[in-house]
């Protein structure tokens, strides 16, 4: 579903990424960790087709990823990208005229769950609540990839666990597949399917959550810490 070969991505004169070669399937919930200007976001934003890589290819669902792979990608940006004089519900509605996958049924059980009131004006939402807005918008489509930059940023860390919880009751994980950035590691170790590790724009590891719980019997979180000091 998601192919990088050979990929690299150089800003001026700084590699954001370096031959990085990846190969993601359906039916998943992947992690992507690594420090900050590690290269997350610039994955993110190749497979989104919102950057060109400066080598190698970027292929999701059989297509070189462009701008017009939004088809194919629901992508949740770090940034805030909406109109601000729109209050919730008309931020949905504009969204549903925008994306042919867009579910306005699933979209107001995401956002009746996240507890936003639709006439609410998006300029006048809390940091937190913009984040979840972003979580209803991103998960209301029915893309086969799903691309998550850090949702939890900005979220209470009392609600966060609930909220992620959640988010594997509004994935259809046997058709979509889940490509997440975060710093919160333990809150979403339990919906991992695979993890990838990547340091300076390289992938230094990649791996099966469960195998790597049978075979090393250590956390994600210490096997990071293991990655990262070699």
């Amino acid at each position: 579903m998601i192919v990088l070969d050979q990929v690299s991505k150089k800003y001026m004169t700084k590699y954001a990424l370096r031959n990085v070669s990846l190969t993601l399937t359906k039916g998943k919930i992947v992690g992507l960790v690594g420090e900050n200007g590690s290269g997350k976001s610039t994955t993110l934003k190749l497979i989104a087709g919102l950057a060109q890589p400066t080598k190698g290819s970027v292929i999701v669902n059989g297509e070189f990823a462009s701008r017009r792979i939004s088809e194919y990608v629901s992508y949740l940006s770090e940034l805030d990208a909406y109109y601000s004089f729109f209050n919730v519900g008309q931020t949905i509605d504009f969204y549903a005229s925008q994306f042919r996958d867009f579910n306005k049924e699933k979209a107001e059980e995401i956002r009746t769950f996240m507890n936003l009131d639709r006439n609410v004006k998006v300029k006048h939402l809390s940091k937190g609540n913009r984040g979840r807005l972003k979580i209803v918008l991103t998960l209301a489509r029915e893309a086969p990839v799903i691309l998550l930059d850090e949702p939890l940023s900005g979220l209470d860390p009392i609600v966060r666990d609930s909220i992620v919880k959640s988010l594997i009751s509004f994935i259809d994980i046997e058709k979509q597949l889940v490509l997440i950035t975060t710093h919160e590691i333990n809150e979403i170790e339990t919906l991992l399917d695979e993890i990838i590790v990547i340091k300076d724009g390289e992938i230094v590891g990649h791996r099966n959550v469960e195998a790597l719980r049978a075979e090393e019997n250590i956390s994600i979180v210490d096997w990071l810490k293991k990655v990262y000091k070699k």
